[in-house]
């Protein structure tokens, strides 16, 4: 649970009438919320609403067509200098599969950011790398490569290389994509107990209700018939109380009639 009130929270993230798309196609239309310090913040809404096109935004990929980013009060969507690379330096991101490389250790995997970043010493590199997948239950497994553990391990390892510089803020694309129910459940306890433990702000980008109802302090939900937000707020409440069909309709796995897949 979130311990203060949303007053009393600072914000670490503010987006302000953001339009995102590709070309001349909106997929966001202006988007306007915040997320603050030391919240798990989950982006969810159905296939093809720009989930991942809003995650791109967040992270510095893609640039707006119009409107703001702000992280840490400085502005990404105007700042191209030695702001811009220190705020996104301090972001970590967990992409969907990983992204390890593959010919690399998990401890080398986990090391490059803290090398290519910092000035450190090879002894002190070492002992970061092993804290960081000591906080991911990843001891004893420095010298293994990517393919030699699990996708649940792979994805620790991907946590533990986002966390390698302290990040203020960490970024999830789908964490629990691709891995079983248990590993699953998991991995969404090895987020509760890091955002606890460090206070670190997490925007996670999900589909999956038993991960959303599990970690999520507030959710927003995006709609892409309407292209921008149509729920903000505690999945729970909004699976009990929303007056939007379709957010009911989503968090409660119901189907509307017309488009049942299963109709004669």
């Amino acid at each position: 649970m979130i311990n203060k009130t949303v007053k009393e929270k600072k914000v670490a993230i503010k987006v302000m009438d953001m339009v995102a798309g590709y070309g001349e196609d909106v997929i966001l239309n202006h988007l306007n919320f915040e997320v603050y310090e030391g919240e798990i913040f989950v982006i969810l809404g159905g296939s093809g609403c720009g989930k991942s096109t809003l995650l791109k935004h967040l992270i510095g990929l893609n640039h707006p067509m119009s409107g703001n980013i702000v992280i840490n009060g400085v502005d990404i969507t105007d700042d191209k200098g030695d702001n811009l690379q220190r705020v996104l330096r301090e972001c970590g991101i967990l992409f969907q599969s990983g992204a390890l490389f593959s010919s690399m250790t998990v401890a080398d995997n986990v090391a490059l950011p803290i090398q290519e970043h910092t000035d450190l010493p090879a002894s002190s590199i070492d002992n970061i790398v092993k804290m960081k997948l000591a906080q991911v239950s990843l001891t004893g497994y420095e010298k293994h490569l990517p393919s030699e553990i699990s996708g649940g391990m792979r994805k620790r390892a991907g946590l533990a290389r986002a966390m390698a510089l302290n990040p203020k803020i960490l970024f999830f694309d789908e964490p629990s994509a691709g891995l079983d129910p248990v590993t699953s459940a998991e991995l969404d306890q090895l987020i509760i107990r890091l955002n606890r433990n460090y206070g670190t702000t997490m925007v996670i980008v999900t589909h999956e209700l038993p991960s959303i109802f599990s970690v999520a302090h507030r959710v927003i939900m995006l709609d892409k018939r309407v292209k921008k937000i149509i729920a903000e707020g505690s999945p729970h409440y909004l699976r009990d109380n929303s007056q939007n069909p379709f957010v009911r309709q989503f968090f409660n796995r119901e189907i509307e009639p017309e488009n049942s897949l299963l109709r004669n």
